[in-house]
């Protein structure tokens, strides 16, 4: 919601007290799970081999009564096996590249979408993006959830955004300079190569650019990573992540404090399983 100061800030949900919290995820997850048993034969089945049902799941604990859904099950079941809608019923559908067999296929209703559009207007507010910035998006568009979904992050939340995709990186740098981009979206590798191609052309764009702040995920990255691509590019460089099979970016993001993942909770249960026992292990582990 655009609060007084024009900024993007959900103050009834970031702020809720953590029994409010509770509740409302209980409530959720309750939803969930009967959506899935009504309308997935797959997860009915298994939760009945389980011995558990929709009216077993009473709190949030309960969650390790349900049995797993494995990444391979979307491409066993490939491509619509796992939804919970008609196709007719949906606004989009994204998939992974299938570099490794069939793809992953997930689908969105627009009520999905307008979820995942503010949530990642909520990461992306945290990071340090405000309403009229100019967002140069670099994230690849197509069948990749990056680049859209950074795009409707960034409409709504109520920035400008720049919908350039990946490649092209000369012409990346000098739009980055003329447009005077504000916030970067892109993967880490590819902020490094801007800021390279960058170097080469004799474009200082800690000088010539406005770049405040840079949302980089979708692959994985280090500490040192983070400080090179602040060297080179002059920005803030925030951590934001998701995955396809649960929505797509914005699933948790840092804040501007850069002190670790802020998970949604309020549409996400966050859990450290053991590997060997698929049992949840208590925090700290």
């Amino acid at each position: 919601v655009a609060g007084a100061g024009g900024g993007f800030h959900d103050a009834a949900v970031e702020t809720i007290p953590r029994a409010a919290l509770d509740a409302l995820q209980q409530e959720r997850l309750r939803a969930t799970v009967t959506n899935a048993w009504d309308r997935v034969p797959v997860h009915r089945a298994r939760m009945e081999a389980a011995g558990v049902a929709p009216k077993d799941i009473r709190t949030v604990a309960d969650v390790a009564r349900l049995p797993f859904t494995q990444k391979t099950d979307l491409r066993d079941h490939y491509p619509f096996g796992l939804f919970a809608r008609p196709v007719d019923a949906l606004a989009r559908l994204h998939a992974s590249s299938g570099t490794t067999g069939k793809p992953t296929v997930v689908g969105y209703t627009q009520a999905d979408l307008d979820t995942w559009a503010t949530l990642m207007a909520r990461s992306m507010f945290s990071a340090g993006a405000r309403p009229g910035d100019v967002v140069h998006n670099a994230y690849g568009y197509g069948l990749f959830t990056g680049g859209l979904g950074a795009h409707y992050g960034a409409e709504k939340l109520g920035a400008v955004v720049v919908p350039m995709s990946g490649g092209a990186t000369e012409r990346q740098v000098a739009l980055i300079v003329d447009f005077g981009a504000r916030v970067l979206c892109a993967t880490p590798s590819y902020a490094l190569a801007i800021a390279e191609v960058a170097e080469a052309q004799g474009v200082d764009l800690r000088r010539q650019g406005r770049l405040k702040v840079g949302l980089f995920g979708a692959e994985p990255w280090s500490e040192a990573m983070r400080r090179e691509i602040e060297r080179r590019l002059g920005l803030r460089a925030v951590d934001i992540y998701g995955l396809s099979e649960i929505m797509g970016p914005g699933a948790a993001c840092e804040c501007s404090a850069q002190a670790g993942l802020h998970g949604w909770e309020d549409h996400f249960l966050f859990e450290v399983i053991d590997p060997a026992t698929g049992r949840p292990l208590p925090e700290g582990e």
